[in-house]
C-alpha cells in the first residue's frame, strides 16, 4: 500500500480525537530549519488573529491490541489495518507544509504488539523530523499510556505539546467499555509531564507554560499544588529506578534478543531505561539547540467521551476541575459519543451524539479557566445537569439572585466577570475605561458587552436599564429568546397571566420553539 492510501485510511480513523487545537508555542524559524511555531493557536479554524491554519491530523498505526467498545479501531472490529513508518510521517509533514497545507502535525496512534514498541517508534519519527528534516514547526503527540517514562520523557523534548487520553470520566465507565485500560497508567504519564514542565520552567526561569486555571486561582488566592513537592517526588522515582535497575542485571542473551525488536535509532549504548535492552540517549539533542531547550512548552491536555456512560454534568466537570488542580492542563477538551459499533454495552442514542451537551460542557470549563467558577458553583448533586436552553452563566446569575445587580463602575474584575454578557475582553476594557470616565449603557456597549443579557444584571452609576424591577420569570424568558431567536412562523402569542402553572407552560412551550 502507498503513502496515500495509509494517509486516507489513518486520516481518517483520527477524526474522532478532538484534543488538537490551540499551539501555546512561540518559536521563531531559525535559519537551516523548516517552519515555526506561533502562539495564537493551531487547529482547523479559525485563529485569533484571523488566520485559518490546520494540522496534519493522523494516526500512527490503527492496530491496536485493546478492544474498547466506543473505538473503530478495537481489536474485534473488521477494518482494514495499516501503519505508517517513522519516515513515511516524516516526509508526508514535510512535503506538506512545503506546499503550505499545514502549520503542524498531531499525531495519535492505536497501540500495536506493546505500548512500548509503539512509543519507541513514535519517537523515532519525531526525532526524525527533529533533527534530520530539520521541521521547526508545531508538533502534538498522543503518550501511549502503559509505555515506559523514558520514552515519554523523550517524546516531550522534541513534541510542542503532549496530551494522554483520559477516555471516560470516571474508573467504573473505563472498567466498563474499556476493560483493558487502567486508571494508573493513564493518570503516571500525565503527572510525568507535568513534573517534566515545572522542572524545565524552574531551570530555564520561565512562567508562560501554566494552564490558564493556575493563573485564575494564583489571582483569586486560591490554594495552589506544591510544585516543590512534584520534583521531590519525581527526583525520589529516578532514583528508586537507578537501583532497581542496578539490583536486577538482565542476561546478555536476554538483552540483545529485545534490543533488536526496537528501532534502531533507540539503541545507541549510552543509558539504561528500565526496559530490558532498551538503551536510549539521555538528552534530545533537539533540547540542546540554542533556539530550543524546551520541555512540552505548550503544555498537555487530555480528552473525555460524553455520553458513552452515565456520569452527570456535575460529575463530569468535577472531574475537569480536579485534573486542572492537580495536573495544571491546558486544556480539557469533550467529545460528544458517537455510536461507531454495535454493542449492548453502549447507549443506543435515538437523538444522536449529545452536541448540545458537549457545548454546555464546554462552555462551562472556560468559565472554570477564565471566569474564576468552581464545579460546586455551577452544578451542585441536587442540579446534576446543565439547562440545555440556557448557557451556564445565565443558568447561575438566575439562581443566585442574591449576588445582582452589579455596579459596574466599582465593581472589581472577577465580580464583572459573573455577570451574563460580560467577558474576559469586555472586563478587561471597563477596567480600563472606567479609569477617565464614568460608563453608561451605550458606552458598554462599545466595549462589547452583550446587553441583550447584561441588562437584568447591572446598574450604571446605580441606575438599571428598565425602570421596572422585572421578575425572574420574564429574565429567563428573554434570555430563552435571546439564546434562539424563534422563527416567524413559530411565534407564539399569549396573554399571560400571573398564575404560576400557565406562565411555566408558556415558558415552556417558548424553550421548544
Amino acid at each position: 500500500m502507498d503513502v496515500m492510501e495509509k494517509l486516507q485510511i489513518l486520516a481518517d480513523s483520527a477524526k474522532y480525537d478532538v484534543a488538537c487545537t490551540s499551539s501555546g508555542s512561540n518559536r521563531k524559524g531559525v535559519a537551516g530549519a523548516i517552519g515555526n511555531s506561533v502562539a495564537p493557536g493551531i487547529c482547523h479554524t479559525f485563529s485569533a488573529d484571523g488566520r485559518c491554519i490546520s494540522l496534519l491530523k493522523i494516526l500512527y498505526t490503527n492496530h491496536c491490541i485493546f478492544d474498547c467498545k466506543y473505538c473503530i479501531n478495537r481489536s474485534s472490529n473488521d477494518v482494514q489495518r495499516v501503519s505508517f513508518t517513522p519516515e513515511e510521517v516524516c516526509r508526508l509533514t514535510i512535503e506538506f507544509y512545503r506546499r503550505n497545507y499545514i502549520e503542524g502535525l498531531f499525531l495519535s496512534s492505536g497501540i500495536n504488539h506493546s505500548p512500548n514498541e509503539t512509543m519507541a517508534e513514535i519517537v523515532e519519527a519525531l526525532m526524525l523530523l527533529r533533527e534530520k528534516y530539520h521541521f521547526n514547526g508545531y508538533i502534538h503527540c498522543k503518550a501511549i499510556p502503559g509505555a515506559d517514562p523514558d520514552l515519554v520523557e523523550l517524546a516531550g523534548w522534541y513534541a510542542d505539546r503532549m496530551s494522554v487520553n483520559l477516555e471516560l470520566p470516571t474508573t467504573e465507565g473505563l472498567r466498563t467499555l474499556a476493560p483493558h485500560k487502567n486508571r494508573k497508567n493513564i493518570l503516571l504519564p500525565m503527572r510525568q509531564i507535568q513534573s517534566g514542565i515545572e522542572e524545565n520552567m524552574q531551570a530555564l526561569g520561565v512562567n508562560d507554560s501554566r494552564g490558564r486555571y493556575w493563573y485564575t486561582a494564583r489571582e483569586l488566592g486560591r490554594k495552589e499544588e506544591n510544585s516543590t513537592l512534584l520534583l521531590r517526588e519525581k527526583l525520589r522515582q529516578k532514583i528508586a529506578l537507578q537501583e532497581h535497575v542496578q539490583e536486577n542485571i538482565i542476561s546478555e542473551k536476554e538483552q540483545n534478543s529485545k534490543t533488536d525488536a526496537l528501532p534502531a535509532v533507540l539503541r545507541e549504548d549510552t543509558f539504561h531505561t528500565g526496559i530490558p535492552g532498551l538503551h536510549m540517549q539521555k538528552e534530545a539533542k533537539w533540547a540542546n539547540q540554542s533556539h530550543t531547550g524546551r520541555f512540552v512548552p505548550a503544555g498537555q491536555s487530555t480528552q473525555m467521551i460524553i455520553g458513552a456512560t452515565g456520569e452527570s454534568d456535575y460529575q463530569i466537570l468535577a472531574v475537569s476541575e480536579a485534573l486542572y488542580k492537580k495536573f495544571d492542563l491546558k486544556r480539557v477538551f469533550y467529545s460528544a459519543f458517537i455510536r461507531v459499533n454495535e454493542d449492548s454495552a453502549l447507549p443506543v442514542l435515538p437523538g444522536g451524539p449529545p452536541l448540545k451537551r458537549e457545548h454546555r460542557l464546554y462552555q462551562a470549563d472556560w468559565l472554570l479557566r477564565y471566569y474564576g467558577f468552581e464545579a460546586n458553583e455551577l452544578l451542585s448533586e441536587q442540579q446534576p445537569n446543565f439547562n440545555e436552553f440556557l448557557d451556564p452563566k445565565c443558568d447561575w446569575a438566575l439562581r443566585h439572585p442574591e449576588q445582582f445587580p452589579v455596579e459596574v463602575n466599582q465593581a472589581d474584575y472577577y465580580t464583572l466577570l459573573r455577570v451574563p454578557g460580560i467577558g474576559v475582553r469586555s472586563a478587561r476594557r471597563i477596567m480600563q475605561a472606567r479609569k477617565t470616565a464614568r460608563l453608561d449603557f451605550n458606552d458598554l456597549k462599545k466595549v462589547g458587552v452583550v446587553l441583550k443579557r447584561a441588562i437584568y444584571f447591572i446598574t450604571c452609576s446605580g441606575s438599571s436599564y428598565y425602570s421596572l424591577k422585572l421578575s425572574e420569570g420574564m429574565i429567563l424568558q428573554n434570555l430563552l429568546l435571546a439564546e434562539k431567536p424563534p422563527k416567524q412562523e413559530d411565534t407564539c402569542f399569549q396573554q399571560l397571566t400571573l398564575f404560576d402553572g400557565t406562565y411555566r407552560e408558556f415558558l415552556q412551550e417558548c424553550g421548544s420553539a
